[in-house]
């Protein structure tokens, strides 16, 4: 047993891809209640359950016949495999592919307690009941057909990798836009508000101080009067000049606003390729979650959902 030559491990490995796939697809579709083409590649293939069971297979050779020791050492293995390639995946993509942060024992939501006791199950089961048919019935293929199958897969199952880790750096742009557009409207907002209430509280002054002025000058004698129309005279300067500061920060946000309208109706019309992978993506994995960009995220989500 695991006396394989290559073209027999990618066999093995694009197999247990397949059955992670359809297990994964399964389950999740089950929880939506609509089918999901679950996984991060287009095709049939999750090659996390096939690097799972192939490190399983490598790491339980010294204990395949304990049992016990298969579930420990299976569950070790494939509990460091998925702690790596999930704190891997979200260095790159800054998103999470899968998430246990509201399971109960988990560490950092990369692996959880009831994950792990699962590959420790799984891990049995391959060894023990799984692999035994799978490795006969590759066995029973002849050696220049397991090659020729085994570079086909490669190559397919390359393609798709590609196209897939495209997808993902889109989604990770597309997010990276969206949080930066979100950004420039809430400043955008804040001076408006500034503006506003700074304009308006200026105009409360001018009219508070006017009345009073008004009620002393119409109290004075002629004598006053020159010093009435002066002192009006530099209020109203130093009204407009507030005033026309207003209207320069307002003209200045607006056109400023009108910038970032046209380059969001820009981004949308450069983008609408990008935006499309990474619509894609997130079908595949409607449960995926971001640190970094949860609020984008979250709205890409929204867009995705059917409208009623």
């Amino acid at each position: 047993m695991y006396r394989y030559q290559i073209d027999q491990w990618l066999l093995f490995f694009y197999f247990y891809c397949f059955v992670g796939w359809v297990w994964e697809s399964a389950y999740v579709s089950a929880k939506k209640k609509r089918w999901v083409n679950r996984g991060f590649m287009q095709g049939p293939f999750l090659p996390i359950y096939g690097t799972g069971a192939i490190v399983i297979l490598l790491a339980t050779i010294p204990v395949k016949d304990r049992p016990w020791l298969v579930f420990l050492m299976g569950m070790a293995a494939a509990t460091v495999l998925e702690y790596i390639t999930g704190v891997c995946m979200e260095k790159l993509f800054h998103v999470r592919y899968w998430d246990y942060s509201k399971k109960p024992l988990n560490l950092n939501g990369h692996i959880c307690l009831g994950a792990s006791l699962g590959w420790g199950v799984f891990s049995v089961l391959l060894v023990e009941v799984i692999h035994v048919p799978v490795e006969q019935a590759i066995f029973l293929i002849p050696q220049m057909w397991s090659e020729i199958l085994s570079l086909v897969l490669t190559v397919g199952v390359t393609a798709d990798f590609t196209r897939s880790f495209s997808e993902a750096m889109d989604l990770k742009e597309a997010l990276a836009r969206l949080t930066s557009s979100n950004e420039q409207i809430r400043t955008l907002q804040k001076r408006l508000e500034v503006v506003s209430a700074f304009a308006g509280q200026s105009l409360e002054e001018y009219q508070e101080l006017g009345l009073s002025k008004k009620r002393q000058f119409e109290a004075k004698l002629e004598l006053w009067q020159e010093r009435r129309r002066k002192q009006l005279a530099e209020l109203w300067s130093k009204v407009n000049e507030s005033i026309e500061k207003g209207k320069d920060k307002a003209d200045e946000l607006q056109d400023y606003k009108n910038q970032v309208e046209l380059e969001m109706r820009n981004l949308e019309a450069r983008t609408k390729k990008l935006y499309g992978h990474a619509a894609r993506l997130l079908k595949r994995n409607p449960d995926s979650v971001s640190k970094r960009y949860g609020e984008a995220l979250q709205q890409l989500k929204d867009l995705m959902k059917p409208k009623k």
